[in-house]
């Protein structure tokens, strides 16, 4: 700048610079209001535009027969646009919705909480109730005109043509803030499958959102759609679901177990399709839906009898003689014992003074007698020949976790991988485990004695007792159990038809469907007998309970050399397995071989339905389990 520049000049310069820094500065701040903020941004886009969420109809679900199980019924929200809400008679509006000034005034608040409903803004529709049903929406909507700011919002809730399956269906219920953090798909009020079926399979049957964008004037009125429509989103509906359960099976096998603590599991062993899941106590789907979903909700949580545990996926057992089959094929497939090998029983296992006890029965016996006797002295025998071999194994531990692992492929110890949620692993110990309680790597099979008859620390879920009639059924081989059998517009994962080989020479499953088909003809299973009509292989189980009563087990599969079913009955303190395990095993076989129960054995049906066999500690002061009737 020249040094003779007036100071005028100079001053001429300051002014013009510091204007187009100001204009600079009202430049940057339009471009951020008007292209970089949200909040500005969104105000624009409302007051030109109306977005209104499209929800997609939920999946239907339905039996292996085609029976429609679970659908939906229209059901209504109230949602409001703040910035739109002029003065309304609010008492007008209570009246209308059937609640209370006080009930209102909560609702407002929690909608306005930013902790409580994350991305709440004035400018955009906000949930104020849900689930109004077609009367309430009715009143709504013919006064609506007098509400500004308040629209109806549609959307479907389940509901259930039979009062059954509720553990295996499932509910929906209002999404929580982990799951919104976790998929952008949800918003606060969302509906989300949170057990069951419905959150094993939330993916394919919640379906997905569309949009419809229609345009305002400048009043705020919705004058129509956007360029024809041309930016909306049609909602997709979700996926039908088809079951590989047969419901009137479901039901009978409910009926059986009424007043009863148990399950019981139907696969069939050529599919690993479920025919039916019992657990009981169990609940009426139909409880966990409207506005009576969380009272109905508080009554089963309390309910000591726990109705909203699956026990056939979680509760875990001692398998008690069930079991014995396993470890029959473990023996002959290490080569520990023949099929000719023989052991002696004199009403217990010998070593160790008679302990675990026996029944009376033709001694010594070979391994299919074993299991038609159900010998507790043979397993332990074949057991403490296994771990002390050291022609075979250099340790102790070198030879359990040969049988561990020989466990582990007969589908123990681990999750089969249903398609249901809060699946349990069972308990089948290691090496370790063992070194670790005796604190010492010297300990032996006699340490463990009762392991080799399913009691101990064994533990398996009454679902891996059935898959493991599906394997010796199948002579080697099981499918990953599962639930749905179809799935509309897309194939099931491999992992429901990929073989899960054992590992076990078929010439010994074979020896072991032989025993097994014995103890129903001659040996401890006799209840079950169908014969000539049916060839049933079975196993009973009586398994030891600290609490009470011995728990009654079956397992078993039919027909002996064209299996269609696996099966596996689980009575708790139903004390022997052929009191209780055994005819309801027989019923349930029939009722899946006839499709109804002959004269000759409507005795012991009505004899089950009536039988109550309940814990002791449960029998006073029980809160009923709630009624949908």
């Amino acid at each position: 700048m020249n040094n003779n520049t007036s100071p005028l000049a100079k001053r001429g310069y300051i002014i013009a610079v510091v204007v187009v820094i100001i204009g600079l500065v009202y430049v940057v701040q339009l471009f951020n209001l008007q292209l970089k903020s949200p909040q500005y941004l969104e105000y624009a886009e409302s007051n030109a535009f109306f977005r209104r969420t499209l929800y997609p109809a939920r999946g239907a679900i339905y039996d292996r027969n085609g029976k429609l199980l679970v659908y939906n019924r229209p059901t209504y929200d109230v949602m409001m646009v703040v910035r739109e809400m002029e003065q309304f008679d609010t008492l007008d509006f209570c009246r209308t919705l059937n609640i209370d000034m006080e009930r209102f005034y909560s609702l407002n608040a929690e909608m306005r909480d930013p902790r409580r409903n994350p991305g709440y803004s004035s400018y955009t529709q906000q949930l104020f109730m849900s689930q109004l049903n077609v009367e309430e929406y009715g009143l709504l909507q013919e006064k609506l005109y007098k509400f500004p700011g308040i629209y109806i919002q549609s959307r479907t809730e389940r509901q259930y043509n039979y009062p059954n399956m509720g553990l295996i269906l499932g509910y929906v219920a209002e999404v929580d803030q982990n799951k919104i953090a976790a998929d952008p798909y949800y918003v606060r009020k969302d509906y989300v499958g949170k057990s069951g079926i419905e959150l094993s399979h939330e993916e394919d049957l919640r379906g997905e959102k569309g949009v419809e964008i229609l345009l305002r004037d400048a009043h705020g009125r919705v004058q129509g759609s956007y360029e024809d429509g041309a930016h909306d989103k049609v909602a997709v509906s979700g996926k039908d679901l088809t079951l590989g359960i047969d419901i009137d099976l479901q039901a009978y096998g409910e009926k059986l177990m009424a007043n009863k603590v148990g399950s019981i599991v139907m696969i069939d062993p050529k599919t690993g399709e479920i025919l039916c899941m019992v657990s009981t106590p169990t609940y009426d789907p139909g409880l966990l839906t409207g506005k009576s979903f969380a009272a109905n909700y508080r009554q089963l949580e309390i309910n000591p009898f726990k109705p909203l545990f699956n026990r056939a996926v979680a509760g875990t057992y001692p398998p008690g003689s069930t079991f014995k089959p396993t470890q029959g094929m473990i023996f002959l497939q290490e080569g520990i014992i023949t099929p000719e090998t023989r052991y002696s029983c004199y009403g217990g296992y010998p070593p160790l003074g008679g302990r675990p006890g026996c029944h009376g029965h033709a001694s010594p016996l070979s391994i299919q007698y074993s299991l038609t006797t159900s010998c507790n002295s043979f397993f332990c025998y074949g057991l403490n020949a296994m771990l002390s071999n050291r022609s075979k194994y250099p340790t102790v531990s070198a030879a359990f976790d040969v049988w561990r692992d020989h466990m582990v492929s007969m589908g123990f110890g681990y999750p089969l991988g249903v398609d249901l949620p809060s699946e349990k692993r069972g308990f089948i110990p290691n090496s370790k485990f063992y070194t670790k309680v005796f604190k010492t790597e010297r300990w032996n099979a006699h340490n463990i004695i009762s392991i080799a008859i399913g009691q101990g620390e064994i533990l398996a879920t009454p679902l891996q007792i059935a898959n493991l009639g599906a394997m010796i059924a199948n002579r080697g081989y099981y499918y990953t159990p599962h639930v749905v059998k179809e799935r509309k517009g897309s194939p099931l994962e491999t992992t429901y038809t990929t073989r899960h080989q054992s590992g076990i020479k078929k010439e010994y499953l074979d020896i072991t469907a032989a025993g097994m088909a014995d103890a129903v003809t001659v040996g401890t299973c006799r209840g079950i007998n169908l014969a000539p009509f049916l060839e049933v292989c079975g196993k009973t189980g009586t398994a030891e309970n600290p609490h009470g009563d011995d728990h009654s087990l079956f397992m078993g599969f039919a027909p002996k050399d064209d299996p269609q079913i696996a099966i596996a009955v689980v009575v708790e303190n139903g004390r022997f397995g052929a009191t209780n395990a055994v005819p309801i095993a027989r019923l349930m076989m029939q009722k899946f071989f006839s499709g109804e129960i002959p004269e000759s054995d409507k005795w012991l049906e009505a004899t089950i339905m009536s039988r109550e066999i309940l814990p002791y500690v449960y029998i006073r002061n029980l809160p009923p389990i709630p009624s949908n009737n």
